[in-house]
């Protein structure tokens, strides 16, 4: 398997290689084809397969048309951070009494080449060292001095290079460009046209000057730019931040601020405030990051709070401005309990940051600062339940219902034994009908049901006077009977305790808490100290417990469900995945196999699975690479049979 996956390795990062020197060539010569993220996407994943990869040194390509010029700044490529989490690991390893943040512009990179004063060449990016001389049609761009000047009109001596970004502003694509991509790959075509036409509508905005003779004008990175707005050069905003904390708080503002920009930025630069030549000549600077805007967040406004009910639990949801999270337009995320939106401080018409990060469902991940003049007000809580009246108790971590007897906490339950154990043809319908009629109002009740009793939800009066057989409450009734045997971890997890899937029961089994009476005799700390659980999971766990433990003991004491004993059958002890199709059975059942033989299933691949299940073993799919990775056994659909039957 080892060297499969090495083969597989081998040909991801060759194809990745590939395409990074396609993505590259294709931007440096103005014909960009894919979006910032995307390219971003594709050097992240070659970075952590093959750190000391060739390409990931490569800075760009030229265009081949224009003379051939050297740079006297180095333009190497900068380390980046696709979320505050990375930016905090760097800053880790860098903390600067200050941090100085500088919009990171969406263009084209240029340098302009001044001796005493006077523009001689303007040189395009390049490979980094040697770039294209478009000097012609640098002349033509606004914010690109032929001279230099000083308030005075006094021409300055100096001698050295300006470096900026080639930007084309929203409002000129709109009007001239609208068949372009994109403003950044309209401006890279046009600043490269052989007759220079079009390049009066790019805009130079600089931010770094290095002076190759005589004293440098500036001493340190604010000093640079405040000396390049004074010789009438244009600049983006420059941001001081006391801690890497302000920066992460300055970028959720500057992403809610991009909104209103006449010109794209996919970031912020952050330095220290001393000018370090050496680091700013390698190829990849280590003293100072792009901190990149991501797919995955977006800044919004808070307008209402839903309380979503599910069992006992009120679950608050967000409504918000409709943003765009990975290609896809959100307006809802969760916001968890009540200890997180008073952590949060989250109010009505807060200016919120919507989080994506690989997860299914969004989440509000911080608030902004609340600027003069916005309006908030206070979040509506519920007090009492909906459907019985009962005062709702608000825990912190929860606010939920404390009468057991709710009739909407009743329903749940059993609408959550139904799914958990698995009794596929008890649909929904069936079991509110049963329900509102009061036929069914415990997991006992269940259990108790005849197929006489179901006949009148089947059949009508006349059916029935007539003495028909009804062959859907006979296949419900059989349904049941064929589920009185289940594992202990089902057993648990059927009775909706709140968090407590078979994963997390089995957590506990596989811990020690082999049997019902462990479990219902555990104490909170006993919990807590299990893997994978907290002091408040482990209290909300033995209170559910407790709560329902009389009828777990009579379902178990009187025979009514059989549970089966841990530690037998031929998969005792084993772990199982399941990734893709199977040819002979549903996944569920494959699943119940896997149970009733004594072993448990898992969702993802772990360190401790025993098997991966697939019948397309030699997939290049992140499970299959994850197993090779961890040494796990990756077995076909025969294969997994087998062990099943003992074979």
């Amino acid at each position: 398997m080892a060297d499969l996956f090495d083969i597989d390795q081998s040909a991801r990062i060759s194809e990745l290689s590939t395409l990074i020197k396609k993505y590259q060539d294709s931007y440096y010569n103005g014909e960009g084809e894919i979006s910032d993220a995307e390219f971003d996407k594709l050097w992240d994943e070659l970075k952590s397969l093959d750190p000391n990869n060739p390409v990931l040194k490569r800075v760009g390509a030229d265009s081949g048309n224009f003379a051939k010029i050297r740079h006297i700044m180095p333009m190497g490529s900068q380390e980046k951070a696709a979320n505050p989490e990375q930016f905090l690991a760097w800053a880790k390893n860098h903390a600067y009494d200050e941090y100085l943040v500088e919009y990171k512009l969406d263009g084209a990179s240029l340098e302009l080449q001044y001796v005493h004063g006077e523009l001689v060449r303007a040189v395009t990016r390049g490979d980094g060292t040697i770039g294209d001389d478009i000097t012609a049609n640098a002349r033509k761009m606004q914010g690109v001095q032929a001279a230099i000047f000083d308030s005075e009109h006094k021409k300055i001596d100096f001698t050295g290079g300006i470096r900026g970004e080639v930007i084309m502003s929203h409002t000129v694509h709109e009007k001239f460009y609208s068949d372009k991509a994109n403003c950044r790959n309209a401006a890279n075509g046009l600043m490269k046209r052989k007759d220079g036409s079009g390049s009066e509508n790019l805009c130079l905005m600089t931010y770094d000057a290095l002076a190759t003779e005589g004293e440098s004008p500036f001493s340190d990175e604010e000093g640079k730019i405040s000396w390049l707005k004074s010789m009438g050069f244009k600049t983006s905003p420059l941001k001081i931040c006391k801690s890497a904390e302000d920066v992460i708080s300055y970028r959720a503002e500057v992403m809610e601020e991009r909104k209103s920009l006449d010109y794209d930025i996919d970031g912020l630069v952050i330095k220290e405030r001393r000018i370090d030549l050496a680091d700013a000549s390698r190829a990849r600077p280590d003293r100072q990051i792009a901190f990149k805007f991501s797919l995955e967040e977006a800044v919004s406004v808070l307008r209402e709070v839903e309380w979503s009910e599910s069992g006992a639990t009120y679950t608050p949801v967000a409504i918000f401005d409709e943003v765009q999270l990975n290609g896809t337009t959100v307006q809802r995320a969760s916001l968890a309990n009540p200890d997180t939106m008073r952590s949060l401080g989250v109010k009505i018409g807060s200016r919120v940051v919507v989080v994506k990060r690989g997860e299914i469902i969004p989440k509000i991940e911080s608030v902004l600062p609340e600027e003069e003049g916005q309006k908030t007000s206070a979040i509506f809580f519920p007090s009492t339940c909906a459907v019985c009246g009962t005062a709702l108790r608000d825990e912190g971590s929860r606010l939920f219902c404390p009468n057991k007897n709710c009739e909407k906490r009743v329903l749940h339950q059993l609408q959550k034994w139904v799914g958990v154990v698995d009794i596929r043809d008890f649909g929904d319908t069936l079991l509110r009908s049963l329900f509102k009629n009061k036929e069914v109002t415990s997991i006992s009740d269940i259990y108790s049901l005849t197929t006489e009793s179901l006949v009148p939800y089947f059949l009508n009066e006349e059916s029935i006077e007539s003495q028909k057989d009804s062959l859907g409450a006979k296949k419900v009734y059989e349904s049941i009977q064929n589920h009185r045997r289940m594992a202990l971890a089902v057993f648990i997890a059927g009775f909706d305790i709140e968090g407590m899937g078979e994963t997390m029961v089995q957590k506990l089994i596989d811990a020690g808490f082999t049997t019902l009476e462990k479990l219902l005799s555990a104490s909170e700390e006993e919990i807590a100290a299990v893997y994978g659980f907290a002091e408040i999971t482990a209290k909300i766990f033995v209170e559910g417990l407790a709560e329902n433990a009389e009828e777990m003991r009579s379902l178990v004491a009187n025979g009514i469900i059989q549970i089966e004993e841990i530690g037998g059958g031929a998969l005792s002890g084993k772990s199982f995945c399941f990734t893709g199709e199977l040819r002979t059975m549903k996944r569920a059942d494959a699943e119940a196999m896997v149970k009733k033989a004594g072993g448990s299933c898992k969702s993802s691949v772990t360190k401790d699975l025993s098997y991966l299940v697939t019948n397309d073993t030699e997939s290049g799919s992140s499970k299959n690479v994850k197993a090779a990775k961890f040494g796990i056994p990756i077995i076909n659909e025969e294969e997994f049979l087998r062990l099943v039957n003992g074979s």
